[in-house]
């Protein structure tokens, strides 16, 4: 029997790796909506400041106004847990470019929560995250705009009911908002198709021209957030209309050390639970792990040594990666090697992805911070020096 009959048969849901934001803090939008009382953009489920405290966390728990009837099974009194490491200023910036019916995009290297800040502004906003357009060369118009059930098209020809809406079109009959991963991957006739959405915000569908159908138009509330990676050129760079339509936000790497440590052990720790396995990985490790990240992205050590950065980008996402995968393995195979151990056979994976030449970096970095911190008498940076051969390997 299948998990999804097993599941079937019980009546319960199936499980799922990964559960979008407006169902897993759903109790947090119920409460949001209800505490904050204030002015909000037409067709927004919460007010611009409950959406940056969804994303940012409360430093205290909140409680209903008086009066205000609390939605069914939320407490009246709620701490919301930060979901995005970033400034807060940036969380605003963002919102209020939405309040204006803007198009936003995110800019920023792989791996600093782009995408995440989108669902999260996407959930907050319109309730949902899930209209989204994954952009890539082979994008086309179509994704943006509308297609056709042929079956029907060719039994009935062209009709309300034949039509299939894009993500991005049924966003504008929402009033919700519409995401573009990766919106500089589109080829120009679709980033072009982009363009006339954000400038006119009606869809025309020559096909069923003489019906009230032939039009679409944005209902209050709909916008676009869009997502660009700076390592990627893509398949062809924005035109300068398209830029104009949009305000840019950079989202950068996170700034401090604490809040990335935090990051990184609370997502892996989160991802070897959801396989069934306990988390034991040390902090001592993440710490070492994290410490690692910083000074190959950044070029500089925490003493103020000079680094050769690689090529590739060490991401925050990537820490989180290498963390569950020594979380994993101190969870399944125990007591078989010390974690720190496989430490640095992780990084030069994550090193080499671009360019193999990136090895030779990260032995600079064995040879010169490693083993600095070595001879100043580091008993866990001695233990990865002695662990230099194995970049050699």
């Amino acid at each position: 029997m299948t998990i999804t009959e097993t599941n079937t048969a019980t009546g319960a849901a199936p499980a799922r790796q990964i559960v979008p934001p407006e169902e897993l803090y759903a109790q947090e939008l119920a409460f949001l909506a209800a505490h904050d009382e204030g002015p909000r953009p037409p067709g927004w489920a919460l007010t611009p400041r409950a959406v940056v405290t969804f994303a940012m966390g409360s430093d205290q728990p909140l409680s209903l106004p008086e009066g205000a009837a609390a939605p069914e099974g939320t407490p009246r009194r709620m701490t919301i847990r930060r979901k995005f490491v970033g400034e807060r200023a940036l969380v605003e910036r963002c919102v209020v470019t939405l309040a204006g019916e803007r198009g936003l995009l995110l800019v920023g290297e792989p791996g600093t929560a782009k995408s995440m800040l989108s669902e999260l502004l996407a959930a907050a906003v319109s309730g949902t995250s899930a209209l989204t357009v994954q952009g890539t060369a082979g994008t086309t118009e179509d994704q943006l705009k509308y297609g056709w059930n042929y079956a029907l098209l060719l039994a009935q020809g062209p009709s309300p009911k034949a039509l299939v809406p894009s993500p991005v079109l049924t966003a504008m009959r929402r009033g919700a908002v519409a995401r573009v991963e990766e919106v500089t991957r589109c080829l120009p006739e679709v980033q072009d198709a982009l363009i006339s959405l954000l400038s006119e915000r009606r869809v025309a569908v020559p096909e069923l021209a003489g019906t009230e159908d032939a039009q679409a138009h944005a209902a209050p509330g709909f916008n676009v957030i869009a997502t660009a990676n700076l390592r990627d050129k893509g398949a062809s760079e924005m035109s300068a209309a398209l830029k104009r339509r949009f305000n840019f936000e950079t989202v950068g790497p996170i700034g401090d050390f604490e809040a990335e440590l935090d990051l990184v052990r609370s997502q892996s720790r989160a991802a070897v639970e959801r396989s069934g396995a306990e988390y034991r990985l040390d902090d001592t490790v993440l710490d070492i792990l994290v410490t690692a990240f910083r000074e190959l992205r950044s070029g500089r050590s925490a003493e103020g040594w000079e680094i050769e950065r690689p090529s590739t980008v060490m991401s925050t996402a990537e820490a989180v990666s290498v963390a569950t995968a020594l979380g994993l393995a101190t969870a399944y195979f125990p007591g078989d090697r010390d974690p720190l151990a496989l430490l640095p056979g992780h990084l030069t994976g994550v090193v080499r992805k671009d360019d193999p030449a990136d090895a030779a970096r990260l032995l600079g970095y064995w040879d010169g911070a490693v083993r600095r911190r070595a001879e100043e008498g580091s008993a866990t940076w001695r233990t990865l020096w002695d662990l230099r051969p194995v970049l050699e390997g």
